[in-house]
């Protein structure tokens, strides 16, 4: 009401558009992780009801799809050699690293089924480079999942090593593991205790996964 007694006009609800919903979302899923991301957290931002975000988005799982979508079109291809082999690990290594700089994308992309449809020509080249190389189809996607189990697990432990070197009083949790007692049961691990960080820190993302293609390619 009005001072007059007369009634206030209703405005209509603040229009919203899925475009405006999705930056949102990913610009949250950027700054903060997907632990911080959900419908009522992006309601609030764009100013508008978590029941007015269904009208646009069905649920987490589609905004999440929805922030992914158009991602890995924003980094250009790479020139990729003739020879299947090559092929096979240059993709694989242009894959590392472009995750590699979307720490969120890594995050999402743990969460489940997720995508990028435009992501998927790398999984093409991998598959049908594994099948120019002798194997079958079936034997082509078993190699691929070995393949992004070795690049998504070399960033999955990055972001834990990140962590740790953020945080100066945390102690590096292997090394405070073992003590000279376990010398006898675990002697190798114990010789390696004190230069274990160096040397996962050297390792080779690249000449991993060479090794991995020369392992399951015959």
């Amino acid at each position: 009401m009005t001072a007059n007694g007369e009634k206030r006009a209703v405005g209509r609800p603040r229009r919203i558009e899925r475009r405006q919903i999705v930056d949102t979302a990913r610009r949250i899923l950027q700054e903060e992780g997907v632990a911080a991301l959900s419908m009522r957290r992006v309601a609030k931002e764009v100013g508008a009801t978590p029941m007015a975000l269904y009208h646009h988005v069905r649920d987490k799982d589609e905004l999440l799809m929805l922030t992914l979508s158009g991602t890995a079109a924003t980094v250009p291809r790479p020139d990729l050699p003739e020879d299947p082999r090559a092929r096979i690990v240059a993709t694989a290594v242009h894959m590392h690293g472009v995750l590699r700089e979307m720490d969120w994308v890594v995050d999402v992309l743990g969460l489940g089924d997720l995508t990028d449809k435009g992501a998927l020509w790398m999984t093409e080249e991998i598959v049908d480079s594994c099948v120019a190389c002798g194997l079958t189809p079936e034997q082509a996607v078993h190699a691929y999942r070995t393949i992004w189990y070795v690049v998504y697990g070399a960033l999955v432990f990055a972001r834990a090593e990140a962590r740790r070197a953020a945080d100066p009083g945390r102690r590096p949790l292997f090394a405070s593991l073992l003590t000279p007692e376990d010398a006898g049961e675990l002697p190798r691990l114990a010789a390696l205790a004190d230069h274990w960080e160096e040397t996962t820190a050297a390792y080779d993302v690249a000449e991993q996964v060479r090794k991995v293609v020369a392992g399951l390619l015959p």
